[in-house]
């Protein structure tokens, strides 16, 4: 546990929803950087103390005031470089579409922020694939990790490894890569793992809600859904896919069973953590987002539904009180979740740092 408190820098920051717990360990975050200014905006909301830069980072005058805007002495970075270029969920799965991907070029403004700042820990985080993705830097192809070695492998103690947020308190199963850095002579060390939390222990209290209905439960609200969506969740068993359905599965108006995997149209488990929230949580065809639901008395089964705001805040170890804006958009809401980082896993991971 720390003994004294870390001033810190954010980039890629999105809405800041993994440093939610950062204060509590003793890190300060005094300076964000997010591209998008609705994320931004959110940021600033939630945490009005930090001085939030919004712009592209790889333009000059951007990265200049991230720099002009810290306080002279920076502690901690933390870095969360866009990984759509990496993501499986996305288009670019091979060495060869990753490496001519802009947006994993973004390392580079990592190391030149801590060129600039010299702070004494630093925290990389990003999809498994960060550390297999090699990249053209100083003359050679490198990985990450390499390209890390190569430039600060005299000045700090490097090290990685890919963790799965449902080992550290997270009712979610989330594969992150993390490279953390510590000044040499400092210490870091890795969070022992903890018993796995459920989707029961973390959500089955609130109540079941179908499609369109509101709770007393601030961002415990239902989508609306098609009648034919509904139709097929409804008889849908608890974790599994209405593609498994001999009778209501996923149809065309003619009657043509729809093409698909059976992880969308699918529901969750209640004795496991949660699968890996995604971006797309809002629509029952994606990956994995329906409600468990609980069997009915017709045989038909509740909650024939993709999460709910609250569910989801829940699910990604998130306050059920997060001081976010009452008029926060709730695809917003969704999308920043999808995108992040469950917080209490990086809680778990920097409150081994020792001072």
């Amino acid at each position: 546990m720390m003994k004294k408190r870390l001033t810190g820098l954010s980039l890629f920051a999105s809405a800041g929803i993994g440093e939610t717990y950062f204060k509590d360990v003793g890190i300060d975050i005094k300076v964000a950087n997010e591209l998008l200014e609705k994320r931004a905006e959110l940021y600033r909301a939630i945490n009005p103390e930090t001085t939030v830069v919004c712009g592209d980072i790889t333009k000059d005058e951007v990265f200049s005031k991230i720099l002009a805007s810290c306080p002279e002495k920076v502690d901690f970075i933390l870095a969360s470089p866009p990984c759509q270029g990496m993501s499986v969920a996305g288009k670019n799965r091979n060495q060869i579409t990753m490496e001519a991907d802009e947006r994993n070029y973004l390392i580079t403004y990592v190391v030149k922020a801590i060129k600039a700042t010299n702070p004494d820990y630093i925290l990389v985080e990003n999809v498994p694939a960060l550390l297999k993705l090699e990249l053209q830097y100083a003359g050679k192809y490198r990985t990450v990790l390499n390209i890390l070695q190569y430039e600060f492998g005299d000045q700090y103690e490097i090290d990685s490894m890919v963790v799965d947020s449902a080992d550290y308190g997270v009712p979610q199963t989330r594969l992150r890569a993390i490279i953390k850095m510590n000044r040499k002579g400092k210490k870091w060390s890795w969070p022992l793992k903890k018993d796995k939390i459920t989707v029961r222990d973390a959500i089955g209290h609130l109540p079941s809600l179908e499609a369109g209905e509101r709770s007393e439960f601030k961002w415990h609200f239902a989508r609306k859904h098609s009648k034919d969506n509904i139709l097929w969740m409804k008889h849908t068993p608890t974790g599994k896919s209405a593609f498994s359905n001999p009778v209501y599965y996923p149809q065309k108006k003619d009657g043509t069973r729809v093409k698909g995997y059976e992880s969308s149209y699918r529901r969750i488990r209640w004795d496991a953590p949660a699968p890996t929230i995604t971006i797309r949580n809002d629509c029952i065809a994606s990956q994995r987002n329906v409600h468990p639901g609980r069997l009915l008395p017709d045989g038909t089964y509740s909650d024939a539904r993709v999460l709910t705001p609250l569910e989801l805040m829940l699910l990604n170890s998130l306050p059920a009180d997060w001081n976010i804006p009452d008029d926060t958009p709730e695809l917003l809401i969704r999308q920043c979740i999808g995108e992040s980082i469950p917080p209490l896993m990086l809680k778990e991971i920097v409150r081994g740092i020792e001072l």
